[in-house]
């Protein structure tokens, strides 16, 4: 089953120094049917300006990947950490037992990255930061693992959750295309960044997304693309 999701149709926040899509429940925006998608909590496809950012804040038992398409992203936490990653770089944070962190653009031109939150598989973890920075070659025309359950030994991501999923970009040339498969009893989320695809004979645009649920699919390139797709058990 294959079913899209319209950018223009998403969620919004609009704050001057942000400009977010939401493509789950989030904030200003609450729709009762679009809370989560299976272990897929939050999708925020967010735009912030230089010298802003998010402040000094609490989270608890969420496992949240920030994942930068432009610009520059620094963190900051209460464990002492403090790190600066670019585009195709990811960041994850196990919240656990609480943190508190900020999200910062330091740098002269606004920054675009998605932010992911997953359910935790449990409470009580100790709190754990990490970074990658990822070679964008390694993304080119097939799926780079970018992170997965911290009990899958198969999976190369290097990016290890407290959770059953797996995450991977790709950034697809145009005229190429690209297989995924999703098992029986497995979901998937895809969100497209940048680009124009055909998957499964739906068109997709910039900042649309694809909920996937017990269906391979094969995405075709129309225009160069970046995509991000979430793996997980069926809800």
């Amino acid at each position: 089953m294959l079913r899209a999701i319209d950018s223009k149709a998403m969620g919004r926040g609009m704050h001057g120094w942000l400009d977010s899509h939401f493509h789950f429940s989030f904030s200003e925006y609450y729709n009762p049917e679009n809370i989560d998608f299976g272990v897929l909590r939050v999708l925020n496809d967010d735009i912030v300006l230089p010298g802003t950012g998010f402040e000094n804040h609490p989270h608890q038992n969420m496992e949240i990947v920030s994942y930068v398409l432009e610009g520059e992203l620094t963190h900051g936490d209460n464990m002492g950490n403090e790190q600066t990653i670019s585009r195709g770089h990811a960041q994850y944070m196990s919240a656990g037992t609480g943190v508190w962190h900020s999200e910062m653009n330091n740098g002269t031109l606004p920054l675009r990255f998605f932010q992911i939150w997953i359910f935790a598989d449990k409470d009580g973890y100790e709190p754990n930061y990490g970074d990658h920075r990822f070679a964008w070659e390694d993304r080119i025309n097939v799926w780079m693992p970018m992170a997965t359950s911290i009990n899958n030994a198969t999976n190369t991501a290097p990016i290890k959750m407290h959770q059953d999923i797996n995450m991977y970009a790709s950034y697809l040339s145009a005229g190429k295309s690209l297989p995924f498969t999703v098992s029986v009893g497995r979901q998937a989320y895809l969100a497209l960044a940048e680009g124009k695809i055909r998957v499964n004979g739906i068109g997709l645009h910039e900042r649309d997304a694809l909920e996937i649920v017990e269906e391979d699919i094969v995405i075709d390139a129309l225009e160069d693309a970046h995509i991000v797709v979430i793996e997980m058990p069926k809800a």
